[in-house]
């Protein structure tokens, strides 16, 4: 369809192809390193097996929490390609959760969001301190998602410190154009009501939002859309494409885990 190439990254990054294997690879070994006991896996958020979160602790009692929600463009993935990342936010103290959640075409986008806010309740409940917010691609779009009034409670929503999306899906109005859309099923209402770029009403939770200079238009146009109309910073990361702009979540001094975290 008229869009598929636009919203492709694979294609268009050197070795793309190569990056998914190559995450599992580093995140399994993450796994296999730590310290038995110090972290919980498959903790249930709700009633299906993706329904679940895996979450690492620092060695010190932690400052808060990291949530991190993964891309796929809701289609694909889920939490065990990703574990490595807590890298950088575990060398700073904060404990990470990262959630899976069910896929398009079992579920819809709206669906996942609303996964997510269980998602983020059931470990703010679990986990004491402030909450940081952060996601990749399909799961900016998720976390931004958790800015709509009413989502969350506000005993939660109180103590979320930043949201950052990282090359996020902003508008879904576009993915009407591509063949994607076979399984998401989306319609033009249902693409305005889950755009967070179109969200009218939002939490005044501070959001700074990462996109790779080297990454597709359709990206950079979608990151300054939400900037826009959100009024907050947009970073443009220099060299970086849609799948190496996460590499600074392993930096604890990395400029993204200073807007992440502080």
């Amino acid at each position: 369809m008229k869009l598929d190439d636009a919203y492709a990254n694979v294609p268009h990054i050197p070795g793309g192809e190569d990056y998914p294997p190559r995450w599992a690879a580093e995140a399994a070994a993450f796994r296999e390193a730590r310290t038995p006991g110090r972290d919980k896996h498959d903790l249930p958020y709700g009633d299906t097996p993706r329904q679940a979160y895996d979450i690492f602790r620092p060695e010190v009692t932690p400052k808060g929490t990291l949530i991190f929600v993964h891309g796929g463009y809701w289609l694909r993935f889920d939490r065990s390609y990703w574990s490595h990342f807590a890298t950088g936010a575990l060398a700073r103290g904060w404990s990470v959760a990262m959630p899976s959640y069910d896929l398009c075409p079992d579920v819809r986008i709206s669906d996942i969001t609303t996964q997510i806010a269980r998602a983020v309740e059931t470990i703010a409940a679990a986990e004491p301190g402030p909450l940081a917010l952060a996601g990749h691609s399909a799961g900016g779009h998720l976390v931004s998602r958790m800015a709509q009034p009413g989502l969350l409670p506000g005993d939660v929503t109180d103590r979320i410190t930043t949201i950052t999306p990282i090359s996020p899906v902003s508008d879904l109005r576009p993915l009407l154009q591509t063949s994607m859309n076979d399984r998401f099923q989306l319609t033009q209402d249902t693409a305005v009501a889950e755009s967070p770029a179109l969200m009218t009403d939002r939490l005044a939770i501070p959001t700074h939002i990462w996109v790779g200079a080297e990454e597709r238009p359709v990206f950079l146009d979608q990151s300054r859309w939400q900037a826009d109309a959100w009024s907050c910073p947009l970073r443009i990361d220099a060299g970086r494409h849609h799948f190496d702009i996460i590499d600074a979540l392993k930096g604890p001094a990395s400029p993204l885990m200073q807007d992440i975290l502080g």
